[in-house]
């Protein structure tokens, strides 16, 4: 059974950069593949990235290539999400999950065995 536990949102302004973390505990947490999923009030789960357990990642929306970049620590036990030149369009809560399958499934919301409760990101204009 892995935990998983987000942290670091926040109220930032439109253009600046923040990183939120995932910390995962219990089982072997590094073996898993995590990816990071956002949901907006009122719109659908979107996969925004996701990593192996190598570190091979994948950006699973087109409007956040080139602005983040998740990674890990697996030392650490912990993935991050930097997030930069943030947009109000990036608001959301965003969760961290983790799953025995490849890092690129992930992103199709397969194999989605575990599960974070979220840190809220607000981007003001």
């Amino acid at each position: 059974q892995v935990q998983l536990a987000e942290s670091g949102g926040g109220l930032v302004q439109s253009g600046t950069s923040l990183t939120i973390s995932c910390r995962a505990s219990g089982g072997s947490p590094s073996s898993y593949a995590v990816a990071w999923f956002r949901q907006a009030p009122g719109k659908e789960r979107e996969a925004v990235a996701s990593i192996s357990s190598s570190g091979a990642h994948y950006y699973c929306t087109e409007s956040v290539k080139g602005r983040f970049t998740i990674s890990r620590d697996n030392a650490k036990n912990t993935i991050y999400l930097q997030m930069d030149n943030l947009k109000p369009d990036d608001t959301a809560i965003y969760y961290c999950t983790a799953g025995s399958t490849d890092a690129s499934l992930l992103c199709g919301g397969y194999g989605l065995d575990y599960r974070g409760a979220g840190t809220p990101v607000t981007v003001s204009s």
